[in-house]
């Protein structure tokens, strides 16, 4: 394994070892090694023709798309730090992230155009602004990724330190304040995608990965993008999850690993058989972002007949840290076994490592670690213990060294002093037979402390009462674990991961009681 390469010369080498290889398949296109290499060469020649040095970074706002792909590595051959922007966030936001990042040029989807318009008069001092598909029909000024497409492609490769220069600043969503800028290096990077490899036995020029999840995001991009460039894999991108077109495109580009969050497995889980049938190819399913339940990862797999392998990881690691092995022994409800050069523990309040099956702070080094936060040097000593980053999950190792996660340390509940923790309750609701969904967090209370509240969907067709549900948790749970209010929704609001929003659903009780932050 070399991880001393920089993203960009580690796409090098595999562009001529699989250099006729197809990387990216779309129904109306499929581009080779060899056609990616050229043409991230031309992106990256546009970028140093605009003046971008070294080191600077570059805000890449795209749908899931082969221009994704292009403009990541075109940005990384410039030796510039790719600053992926969050598709499903407000114009304020998007603003406060290129100004923190400091960027010094974004390139954009022309469908996102409208998005972007409230945020253009702040992009006044930038280097460069370029529009993806506009044709040279984008606003004036902006320069036309497709003239950078048909350019010469000369381009100047800076020298760049893998260990210590960035390779992307990915922000992460934040319960409370701004979100905050990962920094991740080169080493951080290529290195989480040969552990990625090994830990799910990928096998180059044969399987092929289809991706929905958005590409912005560190689980879509390391596992889904990164590793198939650097070794040799096939990326499928689909722009949106709509589960009849993920499963059309499942057959027509014959992909054989499928990523996902729990509310997609959720959601696919009910595809009628004839959908179902167009997933004959998959050999597997990854699931990250959020915790699987039991109940439902052990139904999907019942009814498409292959194995989903649950890990977990936060943006901070690049972001894969562990992952139930698929040779091996799968243990429901267990994020997995630590990947290859990747170590993890126990600890306590105080950085002390906790025995066995005992509950504490799950926590992470090695050389998928980032280096710590952009401009924030009180927030990165806060997230590390010594070498160990803090991941902010509480969880326990068994016997057999595979990690368990309990829940995040934010979202527990303490009920009359009793630790309460909303995965174990969510667990027990998932079993019931007409709840599709379901949230739990916590909500003050004068005399208790805190309540547990439950948030829960029906499924389509069933006549679930609150009575219903409570019946169910008397049954099955605790007296302090017991929900002392349960709301029937709709939906759950989630992000643009699929994974569900318990701030949101918090910040909507404090609405309900009159607590507004804001004020």
């Amino acid at each position: 394994m070399d991880t001393q390469r920089t993203i960009a010369q580690a796409f090098r080498d595999a562009a001529e070892r699989f250099a006729s290889h197809t990387l990216v398949w779309q129904p109306e296109v499929q581009v080779t090694f060899a056609d990616l290499d050229r043409a991230s060469d031309q992106v990256a020649a546009g970028l140093q023709a605009a003046g971008i040095q070294a080191g600077e970074r570059i805000a890449l706002y795209c749908i899931n798309d082969l221009s994704f792909v292009q403009a990541y590595l075109g940005i990384q051959k410039a030796g510039a730090v790719v600053v992926p922007v969050n598709l499903l966030i407000a114009a304020d936001e998007i603003q406060y992230i290129l100004a923190d990042a400091g960027v010094s040029g974004l390139i954009y989807h022309q469908v996102l155009s409208e998005k972007l318009a409230p945020v253009r008069t702040a992009l006044a001092g930038l280097k460069l602004i370029c529009s993806i598909g506009a044709a040279g029909s984008g606003p004036e000024g902006d320069a036309a990724f497709e003239e950078w497409l048909a350019g010469p492609g000369e381009v100047q490769e800076p020298v760049r330190d893998p260990a210590t220069d960035l390779a992307a600043i990915l922000y992460t969503s934040g319960t409370t304040g701004q979100p905050k800028g990962a920094m991740l290096t080169h080493r951080n990077l290529v290195s989480n995608t040969w552990s990625v490899l090994r830990a799910l036995s990928l096998q180059p020029r044969k399987d092929r990965l289809l991706v929905v999840l958005p590409l912005f995001h560190s689980f879509a991009a390391t596992v889904g993008m990164l590793t198939p460039c650097l070794h040799g894999l096939t990326l499928l991108p689909v722009p949106r999850f709509d589960p009849g077109l993920v499963s059309d495109r499942i057959e027509q580009g014959g992909a054989t690993i499928f990523l996902g969050v729990p509310s997609m497995y959720n959601l696919l889980s009910r595809l009628p058989d004839e959908q179902k049938e167009k997933w004959r190819a998959v050999r597997l399913g990854v699931a990250g972002g959020a915790a699987m339940p039991v109940e439902l990862l052990q139904a999907f797999e019942r009814r498409f007949g292959f194995p989903i392998l649950e890990g977990d990881g936060p943006t901070e690691c690049s972001p894969v840290t562990c992952v139930n092995p698929p040779q091996g022994p799968r243990k429901p409800g267990s994020v997995g076994l630590p990947l290859p050069d990747v170590a993890m523990t126990i600890l306590d309040s105080e950085g002390r490592p906790l025995a066995d099956g005992e509950t504490g702070e799950i926590c992470v080094k090695g050389p998928n670690v980032m280096r710590g936060y952009w401009n924030l040097p009180e927030a990165t000593a806060e997230v590390f213990h010594g070498e160990w980053l803090r991941t902010g999950d509480l969880g326990y190792r068994d016997e057999d060294g595979y990690f368990f996660m309990v829940d995040r340390i934010k979202d527990m509940i303490i009920v009359n002093g009793m630790n309460v923790y909303p995965r174990m309750v969510e667990e027990v609701l998932y079993r019931h037979p007409d709840i599709l969904e379901a949230a739990v967090v916590g909500e003050p209370h004068p005399s208790h402390g805190e309540i547990v509240v439950a948030h829960v969907v029906a499924r389509e067709g069933s006549e679930l009462s609150v009575s219903d549900v409570k019946a169910w948790c008397r049954a099955n749970l605790g007296e302090h674990q017991r929900p002392r209010k349960v709301v029937l929704r709709q939906g759950l609001p989630k992000n643009a991961t699929g994974k569900i929003l318990k701030r949101e659903l918090r910040r909507e009780g404090e609405l309900e009681r009159g607590v507004d932050q804001a004020l």
